[in-house]
């Protein structure tokens, strides 16, 4: 079995986990669901979930097995590419019910992963892990198994990115806000991207007088982001920044001539029709 894997979440998953443990019955302890998802060499990239109903018992756990199926068949039908690459449950702990309901998903897929988050916000934060199970045993004797820690990241496609900057907005407001324009969006970049460049310049001086101590990680770092960014003088910068604005105002100014056509055809059909 290979130990080396690492599972790579998206936002939407531990959203769709969260909301599943916010919806349970009032006697339930702990909610599981189906992980979704690819995996391509080392890397199992989950990308979508859903809960399964169940109970568990002091000796046993039931869950609806058949709901599990027919839903992630109904999802096969929207998304083909994503098939079952394991389950989840919340909680920071593996339980003993853990291996039960992990028999399975071994029969639905190969080495599948065992997701838990930490729901009760031990720590202070909301805590994910991620588990292979590994079988124990020697040749001839007793046989068992192990939920083996593997390495968990969280990654976000862009649009996922906006989605929750958007989401971020609404923390300290109790009504929802508005989705600002494409210009806005923009603007509200440059802003953070010129904050983050003035803390990566303070930093730099700091170390330059010896205010701070420096670290060789951060070096390297630093070194790999300047040399990714493309070379130009300002000349060919200023001409590469006017060419996309015009760009963007012949993009802008055709949108508001094709509207305005549209509105002139509405009123061209109406004196026709009367």
């Amino acid at each position: 079995m290979a130990l080396n894997l690492t599972a790579r979440v998206h936002p939407v998953v531990l959203f769709q986990i969260v909301d599943a443990y916010e919806r349970r019955n009032a006697d339930a302890q702990r909610v599981i669901g189906t992980l979704l998802g690819s995996v391509e060499k080392n890397i199992v990239e989950i990308t979508n979930s859903f809960c399964v109903p169940h109970k568990e018992y002091e000796e046993m756990v039931e869950a609806e097995l058949n709901y599990a199926m027919d839903l992630f068949e109904m999802n096969l039908k929207v998304n083909k590419q994503e098939s079952i690459v394991g389950w989840w449950a919340t909680g920071n702990e593996v339980t003993s019910h853990s291996s039960v309901i992990h028999e399975y998903y071994a029969r639905e897929c190969s080495n599948p992963v065992h997701m838990t988050l930490d729901t009760t916000l031990q720590g202070g934060h909301m805590g994910v892990k991620a588990y292979l199970n590994v079988p124990l045993g020697v040749p001839g004797g007793k046989s068992g198994s192990m939920f083996t820690p593997i390495p968990v990241e969280i990654i976000c496609y862009e649009p996922e990115i906006v989605a929750l900057r958007h989401c971020q907005k609404t923390v300290n407001h109790k009504k929802g806000i508005e989705p600002v324009c494409d210009l806005a969006q923009i603007a509200e970049a440059a802003d953070k991207l010129t904050g983050l460049l003035d803390q990566v310049l303070s930093y730099v001086e700091d170390v330059l007088s010896g205010r701070v101590p420096a670290d060789n990680a951060v070096g390297r770092a630093l070194l790999d982001m300047v040399h990714s960014v493309p070379s130009m003088t300002p000349e060919m910068f200023d001409n590469m920044f006017n060419s996309s604005i015009k760009d963007l105002l012949m993009v802008v100014t055709l949108c508001q001539l094709t509207k305005t056509q549209l509105q002139l055809n509405e009123k061209l059909t109406l004196l026709t029709s009367m």
